[in-house]
């Protein structure tokens, strides 16, 4: 038999965040500024980063691919959920809502390789200075990125296989914004409580187990810190505080809701809009305010456009 016999639900409905309509009113607009500041600092972000030679180094070639994603991630949902709150139609297709899913644990996936890949940065350049050329060489850079990908791919491919092999028979209520496992598995004709380990299992101990790595690793890099303490530490702490607050605000959610699957539809909503659209724009919010180099690259690209816009006017007039 088929998957597309097993499965009686074509379309899923989506609750959304709330009933009311000056809360969906305000959603929008919160929302809607959130999602274009998150495209835009993102979108200067990398380029800033390849119009400006002195940023052409495996942080900031890693911070590029990090704001791609994170476009990304805060671009698979969030635009159909500002729409809906314009239109009303609240619905998702089954194919659509297995697309989601699809998306949304590439893009996740995609960053927790990455985000242990600028862990190992920033951890090889205080610890290992001497060998930091030699061991983070552009080729290994670019190895690390492919590798994310690949493993966000792998991963993903996990979870919608497994998505279309539960069979749904009748309920379509997504108590959400957006198709996730932790709400789709639910509605499932199945003991949820074996799903809801297979969850646990794919999604959360992998979650738990990096973000372990990765602390332990931000915790060697500033004990490294505190014994070599120089004129250049204040930087190097201020970039690896910067590093962590990303790890922590990503993480946090991530393992709360995928460790705790059958946990309240409220805290999980909250979660979801937290590193869906909130953490997204963290990443130029953290890496701009916190970054000297990042500012005085972005003035001198700010400088350069309006003085090529004023030499341009002159040409005409």
């Amino acid at each position: 038999m088929d998957v597309a016999n097993k499965s009686a639900v074509s379309e899923f409905a989506l609750l959304g965040l709330s009933n009311s309509w000056k809360l969906q009113m305000f959603f929008f607009m919160v929302f809607s500024l959130f999602y274009v500041a998150t495209v835009v600092g993102n979108s200067l972000i990398v380029i800033t980063v390849i119009a400006d030679s002195h940023l052409h180094s495996p942080m900031y070639f890693l911070l590029t691919n990090l704001s791609i994603i994170d476009m990304s991630l805060a671009s698979f949902a969030t635009p159909k959920m500002i729409t809906d709150y314009l239109t009303g139609h609240k619905t998702i297709s089954f194919d659509g809502c297995i697309t989601q899913i699809f998306f949304l644990h590439l893009f996740t996936g995609t960053e927790i390789i990455l985000l242990m890949a600028m862990s190992f940065d920033r951890y090889t350049a205080i610890c290992k200075p001497l060998h930091y050329a030699s061991i983070v060489s552009p080729q290994v850079c670019v190895a690390l990125v492919v590798a994310s990908w690949v493993v966000g791919v792998m991963h993903s491919m996990s979870q919608v296989i497994f998505a279309l092999t539960l069979p749904f028979c009748g309920p379509n209520e997504v108590d959400s914004f957006f198709c996730d496992l932790p709400v789709v598995f639910q509605l499932a004709c199945v003991d949820t409580y074996v799903l809801g380990l297979f969850m646990i299992s794919t999604s959360g101990v992998i979650a738990l187990s990096c973000f372990i790595l990765l602390f332990n690793s931000y915790v060697i890099v500033l004990v490294t810190i505190k014994n070599h303490s120089s004129k250049g530490s204040s930087k190097v702490l201020s970039t690896c505080t910067a590093h962590f607050i990303v790890v922590f605000m990503f993480f946090g959610p991530c393992i709360f809701i995928y460790m705790w699957p059958l946990s309240s539809f409220l805290v999980d909503k909250i979660l979801s809009v937290f590193y869906t659209i909130f953490t997204p724009i963290l990443n130029p919010v953290i890496y701009t305010l916190r970054n000297q180099e990042v500012k005085t690259a972005m003035r001198k690209l700010k400088n350069k456009l309006l003085n090529s816009n004023k030499t341009t006017s002159s040409y005409y007039f």
